[in-house]
């Protein structure tokens, strides 16, 4: 007989053309079919339940079927669910955009529908303002290697992930790239600070020579997500925007999956004492439940485009920018955050999971195991070239969705993750990386392992 989940993996297959996938492999890896959500949990169509041990692709804060986001939502469906913005405003756009200039120390807000939306806003911007300042030669960006800003064509001539930028790689404009900050990529006996002082180093060169070309400089804070999880030393930032300043270059923090206390602070940019030019949000913005994105820029910038002349303003739009239910849900993420003190609550949470997955970072197939706020990750000593589905697979089938970057393996829950969920993420790892990862546990005593 066939399942349920068999029926809608099916009518999936036929008619949807699921994102960033060769569907090709679907012949053999199913595709999961969720029913319903709640909490931490994922359930599908024969009831069998998932930890979302990913946060939906990073985007759910405090979990599913959240009844404060819910509520929200269905009061403002019963006012405005959508009115255009240009010409109109309403109350849940000038809320939200207020209450994120005070977080921010930033100006006006300008919105889109998705990070890659908001990277593309960012730059356009950044660009626009050169020109309208007369210096129409500042065309061109700084990123960092094994950056990840988006997969529409201005985001990805920033991007240095080769699967997405290579294919495209005859639309995209030509940039430049400096070294990342990744602490993984320090020498022996150099500290985390020291190495990221160094690629700082490389960046100034960069600056120095070539600034009167750059717009702007865009990173993601302290969390370099689609790298694998490459964490690093605040300095980095502090000498960004002094660089950024001396050299009268922008700095763009794409904070789409860092921002709303994923790294410990509400962003994460504020861990090094600065203010971007630009501040890109999106993802956690409205709690997972609806798509919003942000751009959040400076007075001066705002200035350089109010004019009398409309080619000196800016030339962006979409139909569902600043969408009254998507701020709406947002507003509430924020009260959230306000109501429940979830910088602090995390902050224990953090701790707590960090005390669990110690045998996890003690594993003798574990490398670089990292920690910044709500997100763990480690590398994986693994002969496997199929590694990253094989321990997808593995942990799908104890319970567990995790998705591995290569074979960096990473955890980024809800905030409201439980000890028992902890317990259980860390229990399904050990046991998957004595099946995929054997070889080196045998060599250095199995005692580490669960069978």
């Amino acid at each position: 007989m066939t399942s349920h989940n068999d029926q809608w993996l099916a009518r999936s297959r036929a008619a949807v053309w699921h994102p960033c996938t060769q569907m090709k492999r679907h012949e053999t890896l199913p595709i999961v079919p969720i029913a319903r959500a709640d909490g931490i949990w994922l359930e599908d169509f024969d009831g069998k339940r998932y930890i979302d041990a990913v946060s939906s692709w990073w985007v759910n804060l405090f979990g599913h079927n959240h009844p404060r986001i819910k509520q929200a939502i269905k009061d403002q469906l019963d006012t405005l669910e959508h009115v255009i913005l240009a010409g109109f405003t309403q109350q849940p756009v000038v809320e939200l955009s207020e209450k994120l200039a005070a977080a921010s120390g930033l100006g006006h807000a300008f919105y889109g529908s998705d990070g890659a939306s908001a990277t593309e806003i960012a730059l356009k911007m950044s660009f626009h303002y050169w020109r309208n300042h007369g210096q129409g030669s500042k065309q061109r960006f700084v990123s960092l290697e094994n950056s990840y800003h988006g997969e529409t064509a201005g985001a990805l001539a920033v991007t240095d992930v080769p699967l997405f930028s290579q294919t495209y790689a005859p639309l995209l404009q030509q940039n430049f790239r400096v070294p990342s900050p990744d602490a993984r990529l320090a020498a022996d006996g150099e500290s985390a600070e020291s190495y990221a002082l160094r690629a700082a180093d490389a960046l100034a060169a960069l600056l120095a020579a070539k600034h009167d070309q750059i717009a702007a400089l865009i990173i993601e804070p302290l969390v370099q997500g689609a790298a694998g999880m490459a964490m690093y030393h605040p300095v980095y930032l502090q000498r960004a925007r002094a660089l950024c300043d001396r050299y009268q270059i922008h700095l763009i923090a794409d904070e789409i999956a860092v921002g709303f206390g994923r790294t410990g602070s509400l962003f994460a940019y504020q861990q090094a004492g600065i203010t971007p030019d630009f501040l890109c949000l999106s993802k956690g913005i409205t709690g997972g439940y609806l798509p919003l994105s942000c751009v959040l820029t400076t007075d001066s910038v705002y200035q350089a485009f109010y004019d009398d002349d409309v080619t000196r303003g800016f030339l962006h739009s979409h139909s569902y920018t600043g969408n009254a239910l998507a701020c709406r849900a947002a507003l509430e993420v924020l009260a959230i955050f306000d109501d429940e003190n979830v910088l602090a609550r995390n902050r224990a949470t953090a701790e707590c999971f960090s005390r669990i997955l110690a045998p996890v970072a003690a594993h003798p197939a574990v490398r670089h195991f990292r920690h910044q706020g709500m997100i763990w990750a480690f590398d994986v000593d693994s002969p496997r070239s199929d590694f990253a589905v094989a321990f997808f697979q593995a942990m799908l089938a104890r319970g567990c969705l995790v998705r591995p970057i290569g074979k960096t393996v990473y955890f980024m829950p809800p905030y409201i993750i439980e000890e028992a969920q902890m317990l259980q993420l860390q229990q399904a790892t050990l046991a998957v990386l004595a099946q995929l990862a054997g070889h080196a546990a045998a060599e250095n005593g199995p005692e580490t392992a669960l069978p």
